[in-house]
């Protein structure tokens, strides 16, 4: 492979066969080397930038550990099994949209965990922790304005701050992960939605514990039906915030006040909805305010990802341009519909390439995103991705083609 001189990213000119979809030319096969020296195999993009640090992994386990123990001692382990066992519902249903919503270009699979356990262990524990701050600071309170200040202010601001913190970590230490909105929104869901797993736990088993099946039964359709995604649209606001910034490249510091506002938004969505409940007329209020907000979501979820698309056909045609794929190709891959269909005609080849496909698809996807990091300057080493990616996604189309 060539690279251009100067920019460190690989050439856009073509390999050597007279069209993208000819095969190469079958001539006399070269010697085998009798060399005992292992051939290089498909590259493998680097990792760094794309993981959590490790150390964070030891106090999530030592959080965990607390919270069991808390769960186990303040509603016992039956009813806490009933609870763990009713939240997996939503959680399921939470965790397959998002997987809809990532599939475009999906992020690491270590990332994904960590955001879940961000939100399921560390979010919560920030939460415990604050409230037990504060009733060994004030005493605790059952009275009506206390417990109305509790929920409508303490609880959006501490719970999104604990929320934000685990996704402004990934933003610093997994910036080449971190492409922009979609991926921002991503990330901030799988927090919110870790923690509402956790939440979960605590207000099924209570129930259970207080009325027997029927208010578990209750509760359950309140937050595992009617509103499974509210702790996903809050937190996915900060992620969104934090997503146009990793976009526009910016640092740690100047990444800070997006962050900050990014919080202040799900804060105040999440004392509205905390509000309604609390305050208002929770019905009234969720038909005409929570659900045309998560309709707004929905629709701008899919806004940015079609912006998605129109960015992967954009990287890919140039290299379209220069002949390392067809038109047809590069329209192919930045569509849903055209990844279907060849996913459809790499089932009928010889052998089902579906498989190869699936990798084609993938590495192209990552080779545009790749690319357009690259001309934006802001991973110094996104050329050396575009390089590699390049490498993997023309090995993957030739194997696709291979008689």
């Amino acid at each position: 492979m060539t690279h251009a001189p100067g920019d460190g990213r690989p050439s856009l000119v073509p390999p050597d066969f007279p069209s993208a979809l000819a095969q190469p030319r079958h001539g006399a096969p070269a010697a085998i080397p009798t060399t005992t020296a292992a051939l290089a195999g498909v590259p493998v993009p680097a990792r760094r930038g794309r993981t959590a640090p490790v150390w964070i992994a030891g106090i999530l386990v030592i959080v965990l550990v607390v919270l069991v123990g808390y769960f186990l001692q303040a509603i016992g382990p039956v009813a806490s099994l009933i609870g763990m066992v009713l939240a997996l519902v939503p959680l399921a249903g939470v965790l397959l949209a998002v997987r809809l919503v990532d599939r475009w270009e999906p992020e690491p699979l270590n990332l994904v965990i960590f955001a879940v356990a961000w939100g399921a262990i560390a979010a919560v524990g920030i939460a415990l922790g604050v409230d037990a701050l504060l009733a060994l600071a004030f005493g605790s309170s059952s009275a009506p304005a206390a417990e109305v200040m509790s929920a409508v202010v303490q609880a959006p601001i501490v719970e999104e701050f604990g929320k934000g913190l685990g996704v402004y970590i990934i933003f610093l230490a997994a910036r080449r992960a971190f492409d922009g909105p979609v991926d921002g929104i991503v990330y901030g869901a799988l927090v919110g939605a870790g923690f509402a797993f956790t939440e979960n736990i605590q207000y099924f088993a209570v129930s259970f514990l207080e009325g027997g099946a029927a208010d578990a039964t209750a509760t359950f359709f309140v937050r595992g039906i009617l509103s499974p995604f509210a702790h996903v649209m809050f937190t996915s606001v900060t992620g969104f915030a934090l997503g146009l910034a990793a976009r526009r490249g910016a640092s740690a510091g100047r990444a800070l006040g997006p962050w900050i506002a990014g919080m202040a938004g799900a804060t105040v969505l999440h004392a509205i909805w905390n509000a309604s409940a609390v305050l208002g007329d929770f019905w009234s209020l969720y038909w005409t305010l929570q659900v045309p907000l998560f309709v707004g979501f929905i629709l701008g979820i899919i806004a940015l990802r079609r912006e998605e698309s129109r960015l992967t056909r954009r990287r890919l045609g140039e290299y379209a341009s220069a002949g390392w794929f067809t038109p047809q190709e590069a329209d192919m891959l930045a569509t849903g519909a055209g990844r279907r269909a060849g996913l459809a005609w790499a089932s009928t080849l010889r052998g089902d390439r579906t498989a190869l496909m699936k990798r084609f698809i993938a590495d192209a996807t990552a080779l545009a995103a790749a690319r357009q990091r690259a001309i934006s300057g802001r991973d110094p080493h996104a050329a050396e991705d575009e390089a590699v990616l390049l490498q993997r996604a023309v090995a993957a189309r030739a194997a696709l083609f291979a008689p």
